[in-house]
C-alpha cells in the first residue's frame, strides 16, 4: 500500500471486500429468518419499511426455489439500506419467548414425571411450587394412575395431569 500524500490511508478506512460479504450474507440470513417467521410472531417485529415488508410477504408465497433465493437475495438488498437493530431486537425478544417457554414446558414436565414416579412424596413440592393447585386433585389422580396404566389409558392420563399442572403455570405467570 502506498501512503497518501497527506498521510492517510483510505483502503484502511473501507472494509474488505470479505467483510462486506459477510455483512451482506448476514443480512441475508436475518431475511431468512424473518421469511419462516409464523405470521403471528412476524407482526411482532417492528419493520418500519413497507417495500422490506411487501418483499417479505412475497417470499412467504413464493415456492419455487430458484425464484425464493432470488427474492431473499432482494431482501438482503433492501436490508443494507435499512435500520435493522429494531428487527434485531424483535428476534431477539422472540428467542427469549421461545427459551421460557421450553423452560416452563421442561418444569411442567417434571412436575409431571415426579408425580407419576413418587405419588404421594411429589405432592407436597408441587404445592409449593403452584399453591392454588388442589391437592385432593393431585391425590386422586395418583390413585388412579396405576388403574389408568392397567387399562392402557396411561397416555391420556399423562397428558390430562400435564394440562392441569401447564395451566396452573400458566395463571400463576398470569398473576405477576
Amino acid at each position: 500500500m502506498v501512503d497518501d500524500p497527506d498521510g492517510t490511508h483510505e483502503e484502511a478506512a473501507r472494509p474488505s471486500k470479505s467483510e462486506r460479504k459477510r455483512a451482506m450474507l448476514a443480512l441475508q440470513e436475518m431475511g431468512e429468518r424473518l421469511v419462516s417467521l409464523p405470521q403471528a410472531d412476524l407482526e411482532k417485529i417492528s419493520i418500519e419499511d413497507e417495500q422490506l415488508r411487501d418483499a417479505i410477504e412475497l417470499a412467504r408465497r413464493i415456492t419455487a426455489r430458484g425464484g425464493r433465493k432470488r427474492q431473499l437475495q432482494f431482501i438482503g438488498k433492501l436490508m443494507r439500506s435499512v435500520d435493522v437493530e429494531s428487527i434485531r431486537e424483535g428476534l431477539s425478544a422472540l428467542d427469549q419467548q421461545h427459551v421460557q417457554r421450553a423452560a416452563e414446558f421442561h418444569r411442567t414436565e417434571k412436575a409431571r414425571d415426579r408425580l407419576r414416579d413418587e405419588g404421594d412424596d411429589a405432592v407436597g413440592d408441587t404445592l409449593a411450587t403452584w399453591p392454588q393447585a388442589e391437592a385432593s386433585w393431585l391425590r386422586q389422580w395418583i390413585r388412579q394412575h396405576p388403574a389408568e396404566v392397567a387399562r392402557g389409558n396411561e397416555k391420556s392420563h399423562l397428558r390430562k395431569l400435564f394440562r392441569y399442572l401447564s395451566d396452573l403455570d400458566q395463571s400463576a405467570e398470569d398473576e405477576f
